[in-house]
């Protein structure tokens, strides 16, 4: 198994490393890429040194599956190179998301999707995954009609900048912003930049990317993306409607059976999702789980998750998992 890391230094780049040590998951020669600047340094796993090579030289070494964590340039220029050498790319990067032949996978939900013939696979956007995680199997047994999202987005989605400007604020030091504005101590809403309708890039993320893991375009979403002085996970406030009439104790007992929930809903114990006991697992996080009485067959639900490890990593190691699991690697 030779398995590539393409970003490796980066903070995704780097939780994919933690969680294929945590998984035990089986390498034979493993591939470190980043940019120039980075190549030559030395990124520890399992106890072992491993340098950084170039993509070149990533690609030379014709790696079984590669893990994309850099941009949508990167991913745009090497992916279908790598491709077409026979190497099963899953790429965290928007580029290829919406493209009809590109399968969008969250393993808990459509799987099923994932064929050994279109080794091309997009890891949703973080917000997504968790979001459908929740969704999926309330939408097979009541059909919903509109989803409305407020997503309270933590730092660490920003990558290191983000991450670097919260600290640096919160200890009064210089930083370069990232941000248009102060983040500590402050809430911005606006995730990725804005189009011509006035939503953002990473609000139209959610709609798109939604109906098609669901297989539903007629389902109505709208979203706000907010982000929030915090380092744990994102947080989404999700309001839903649905065609048919249903019982919360169905809901709730639908929401446990999902793999990858955990109920997190005892209100009068203040038992809740929080990002802050979020971050470093690999749940998704249900809880608040209400009647919306504005509308009828309206639902609430909170929905809390570490957006480094389910919300990209984890979900990206789990496909590779399947893959391997599946016995599509070959030579």
């Amino acid at each position: 198994m030779r398995l590539a890391i393409i970003g490796s230094t980066g903070m995704v780049g780097r939780k994919m490393l933690q969680v294929l040590e945590e998984r035990n998951f089986v390498i034979d020669s493993l591939i470190l890429a980043a940019s120039d600047k980075s190549v030559g340094n030395k990124i520890i796993f399992q106890s072992k040194p491993f340098e950084v090579v170039s993509m070149q030289e990533a690609f030379a070494q014709k790696p079984h599956i590669a893990l994309f964590s850099a941009d949508s340039t990167v991913s745009q220029a090497w992916a279908k190179r790598f491709v077409e050498q026979g190497t099963f790319v899953i790429d965290n990067s928007s580029a290829w998301r919406l493209h009809n032949d590109v399968p969008l996978i969250v393993p808990e939900v459509n799987i099923d999707a994932l064929q050994p013939n279109k080794p091309l696979i997009a890891n949703p956007n973080c917000s997504t995954i968790q979001l459908v995680v929740a969704l999926a199997p309330l939408h097979r047994a009541f059909k919903i009609k509109r989803v409305v999202i407020s997503t309270y987005q933590s730092v660490t989605g920003s990558g290191v900048y983000g991450s670097n400007q919260l600290r640096c604020e919160r200890a009064n030091l210089p930083t370069i912003p990232f941000y248009p504005h102060q983040i500590d101590l402050n809430l911005i809403p606006q995730g990725g930049s804005f189009n011509s309708d006035g939503y953002t890039t990473e609000e139209q993320k959610l709609i798109d990317e939604v109906r098609k893991i669901l297989s539903d375009t007629s389902l109505q979403i709208t979203a706000t993306v907010v982000r929030v002085p915090v380092y744990g996970g994102h947080s989404e406030s999700v309001n839903i409607e649905f065609y048919t009439k249903f019982e919360l104790d169905e809901v709730k007992r639908l929401l446990k059976m999902m793999p990858g929930i955990v109920i997190q809903d005892e209100p009068e114990k203040s038992i809740y999702p929080m990002p802050f006991y979020a971050q470093e697992k690999d749940d998704v996080f249900v809880g608040r789980i209400r009647r919306d009485f504005s509308v009828e067959n309206g639902l609430n639900i909170w929905v809390v998750s570490d957006n480094l490890r389910k919300g990209a990593a984890t979900n990206a190691v789990q496909i590779a998992e399947y893959i391997v699991r599946k016995g599509w690697i070959k030579g």
